[in-house]
């Protein structure tokens, strides 16, 4: 009988070791959809987190290129903030200008006041920024810095083309044209 149970616990066992294999094989089918399932998440997660990041960068960048231009619009603005009020007293800076010409045939006392004056307006003018622009006869004309307001025949061949006379001085504010110079060109 010996005999006889042997192969019964060969067959028991064969099918142990059967249900064990099929139990580990479903574990193994089990895990494998759980796995699939983790690595899914994993990506997703990771997609998530790189869509994230280029958001965030892109956002940054967006943020950086709004401060560095409101930065340099607010400097502009400085610059160029009193502008209006310069503009508006260039003709009195021309009129200081035609009355220095009058007091310069006369040296009395009474003009040093008014050349103390002109001085300290010119000064004014120059911490603001303003310049003159060098209009002198037989320079070059240039039209993004000069008004040509007439014409006439050049007395020399070497003035064609160039500033024969200046009528009214052009202004410069932090080398922006804030009036452009009025001249006589030669032809």
């Amino acid at each position: 009988m010996e005999n006889s149970t042997l192969p019964e616990e060969e067959i028991i066992n064969k099918d142990q070791t059967t249900s064990e294999a099929d139990a580990s094989a479903t574990q193994e089918q089990e895990q494998s959809p759980k796995k699939d399932e983790q690595q899914e998440q994993t990506k997703k997660l990771q997609d998530e987190l790189a869509e994230a990041k280029d958001k965030y960068l892109r956002l940054y960048a967006e943020f950086d290129n709004h401060r560095r231009r409101t930065a340099k619009e607010k400097i502009e603005m400085i610059t160029s903030a009193n502008e209006q009020l310069l503009k508006s007293l260039l003709p009195v800076v021309d009129d200081f200008d035609r009355a220095e010409k009058t007091f310069k045939d006369k040296n009395d006392k009474e003009a040093e006041g008014f050349f103390l004056i002109h001085n300290k307006f010119k000064k004014i003018f120059e911490q603001a920024g303003v310049k003159q622009m060098d209009t002198g006869n037989a320079s070059e004309f240039n039209a993004d810095l000069h008004e040509a307001i007439t014409q006439i025949p050049a007395p020399s061949e070497k003035l064609k083309g160039k500033i024969v006379d200046t009528v009214e001085k052009g202004y410069l504010l932090n080398e922006k044209v804030i009036r452009f110079a009025k001249v006589v060109v030669g032809s």
